[in-house]
């Protein structure tokens, strides 16, 4: 799949990049305002830590199936012979303290839905409810952390939550569209603001 002058991404073209290209024109970097799917995706950050972002995807479908389509009460629920089980499944990554995390945040992210009305808005208040657009022209200006990141990360590990450091939780926030860090030459950057 070849991309037009026109339509060029932030990472460029490369063959064999098809799968995180579809991802990336059309999830990252657009705000999310569902809970479920913000749960999803904070467990999906939380798994990619330590590896590729495109291995998490692969496994995106076998992370839905396991984790009863990320609705969070089920998971807050999941049994620890549950858990135990899913260490066996290959449809997602098999480290132990990943899959126990995601029922724990669980139970800490229906705490917070409790306190705030829903996670969104609890969420979205770390950028005062409007999404931070920035003007980036190289990949590499692109930070890893920022103070707002630091914030949300502190906040989620002082109520308990495990995989949420300032990476992870940058990377979650470019993700849910809280900051769109499209470069200024990708095609999205003009479609998400």
């Amino acid at each position: 799949m070849t991309t037009p002058a026109s339509q060029t991404r932030c990472f460029g073209d490369k063959p064999g990049q098809e799968f995180y290209a579809s991802y990336h024109d059309n999830e990252w970097g657009i705000p999310v305002y569902d809970d479920q799917k913000l749960f999803e995706m904070l467990i999906l950050e939380g798994a990619q830590a330590g590896l590729s972002w495109e291995t998490v995807l692969k496994k995106r479908q076998g992370y839905r199936d396991a984790f009863h389509q990320f609705d969070p009460q089920k998971v807050a629920n999941m049994s620890d012979t549950e858990l135990e089980t899913l260490r066996n499944n290959p449809a997602i990554i098999r480290n132990k303290l990943k899959i126990y995390s995601a029922r724990k945040n669980a139970r800490i992210f229906l705490t917070i839905q409790q306190e705030h009305g829903s996670f969104s808005h609890y969420l979205w208040s770390f950028v005062n409810d409007t999404p931070i657009i920035n003007h980036w022209q190289k990949f590499e200006d692109v930070p890893i952390t920022t103070s707002q990141s630091d914030l949300l990360s502190k906040d989620l590990k002082k109520r308990g939550m495990s995989f949420v450091g300032s990476t992870i939780i940058y990377a979650y926030m470019q993700a849910v569209g809280l900051v769109n860090d499209h470069l200024t030459s990708c095609h999205c950057y003009q479609k998400h603001n």
